[in-house]
């Protein structure tokens, strides 16, 4: 993961990000204001040995003694039998929690801070403990009751009334509470990222499908309810998109050019029969001569995408029930034939198999230039494989933020092992802020918030 990895994940999620620093700034603001201001008041003691005789041998002695006890006395400081005598009973916990001894580094100075929410009281704490610390050393440093004291602490800075609180920091706690947010959201989203196998690029796409990404499809609000082309007289991002699948298709076999494609998808919602219908409508535009057949015989979709009737078709002349030419429907201008799936059978994979099934895509191979078939997904069912195996290409349809590279990856896996050829794949649904940052560039400048109305009777979901 590089420096551009996290721009990008920040990018994408800059509200997640926001949304974090709110709540980090708004603890910040919220401890600092409900935390009570403390004050520190410090007392300084000078530890030394007496030295009666003056000789500079006992002067060396106590000069020891005085190193050996003063690190003894700054745990002293803060012990029960010493905050005994500077406060209540009932504060004796409290008092000891908010004495800090320590010894001054390289000397034999002791320094006591009293934290106290009362800047008085601080200072009054800190004199006392000099004050008692001082008698207290006097008296338990007698060789014998009657003897003069070993060692003496004399008080040499008493505690002054604080005028600044030491707490709370409103700076340092806005930039700890801003700095926990940050790591928070992106050590989130880069969880979230690392367990999120969703298609999310054209680079995880093809590596997991082994094939080219020949289509990259936008996502438009009213697509949902009007999922064709052909409205706003076919200026939208989406028709555009389309546009550039259509040239795209036309350079994937040059000297083996398909003629019969399946388009299907790894599972159902993906947007398999949409890409299906606009690419035909998209061909027949520049001049094909396109049939598509509705070879999704469970669950069909495309006579409700274009308004047409779907009561017979495919199945009706699989069975012999009907002719081709008798089922077979014009739509559009210009004109492009469309095969509705018929009534829906018990027995779809068997009928896709049939020999009837391969004499009539060569039949429709022979008619015309292109022959697009939407099958069902390839997970759930083989009916997909099926048509796969006897078309001259497949067209995987991968949804972005749904479909699974591990789906992506057992779809072409199972094309694989029937050798069906696969032509290629479509992102579809693409959010424009990811073709922003992602670099996948679909969009060409058409509002999409035109309010033409398409000529046609488009379906209410896709």
């Amino acid at each position: 993961m590089d420096l551009l990895y996290y721009v990008r994940l920040a990018r994408r999620n800059w509200l997640l990000i926001l949304l974090s620093l709110v709540i980090g700034v708004t603890g910040a603001v919220t401890v600092t204001v409900n935390t009570p201001p403390k004050y520190v008041a410090a007392t300084s003691m000078l530890v030394s040995g007496h030295d009666r005789e003056g000789s500079l041998s006992t002067a060396y002695q106590a000069g020891m003694l005085s190193a050996q006890r003063v690190q003894s006395y700054a745990t002293l400081l803060s012990s029960r039998r010493v905050v005994s005598q500077i406060a209540a009973p009932e504060d004796i916990r409290r008092v000891q929690s908010s004495i800090t001894a320590e010894v001054v580094p390289g000397t034999v100075l002791l320094r006591a801070a009293v934290t106290d929410t009362d800047p008085v009281r601080a200072a009054q704490l800190a004199n006392t403990l000099g004050a008692r610390f001082t008698e207290l050393i006097d008296q338990i440093e007698r060789p014998t009751p009657r003897s003069h004291s070993t060692i003496k602490i004399t008080v040499v800075d008493e505690a002054e009334v604080p005028t600044v609180p030491v707490s709370p920091r409103p700076l340092f706690n806005l930039m700890f509470g801003v700095l926990i947010a940050l790591l928070v959201a992106l050590a989130t989203l880069v969880l979230r990222d690392r367990l999120d196998t969703t298609v999310k690029s054209t680079h995880a796409l093809q590596e997991m499908s082994k094939s080219s990404t020949l289509g990259i499809i936008g996502y438009e609000r009213d697509a949902r309810r009007h999922p064709l082309i052909v409205r706003r007289k076919g200026r939208s991002s989406r028709a555009e998109a389309f546009r550039s699948l259509r040239t795209n298709l036309q350079f994937i076999g040059v000297d083996r050019q398909p003629k019969s494609l399946v388009i299907t998808s790894c599972l159902p919602n993906e947007g398999k029969s949409s890409t299906s219908a606009n690419l035909a409508i998209t061909l027949v535009q520049a001049g094909w001569r396109v049939i598509l057949v509705d070879g999704d015989l469970r669950r069909p979709r495309i006579p409700d995408y274009l308004g047409i009737e779907g009561g017979v078709g495919l199945t009706d002349v699989l069975i012999g029930r009907a002719r081709l030419d008798e089922v077979v429907q014009a739509w559009g201008e210009p004109r492009m034939s469309v095969l509705p799936s018929g009534q829906i059978p018990p027995n779809p994979s068997e009928l896709l198999a049939s020999q009837g099934m391969r004499q009539l895509l060569g039949q429709l191979t022979d008619e015309y230039d292109m022959v697009i078939i939407d099958a069902p997904p390839l997970l759930p069912v083989t009916d997909a494989a099926t048509l796969a195996a006897v078309c001259d290409g497949t067209m995987l349809v991968a949804r972005y933020g749904k479909t699974r590279q591990e789906h992506i990856e057992r779809g072409t896996e199972l094309l694989s092992s029937i050798n069906a050829r696969i032509v290629g794949t479509v992102l579809n649904f693409v959010p424009s802020r990811a073709s922003r940052y992602d670099g996948y560039g679909y969009g060409y400048g058409y509002d999409s918030d035109s309010q033409d109305k398409a000529p046609v009777k488009e379906p209410a979901a896709v």
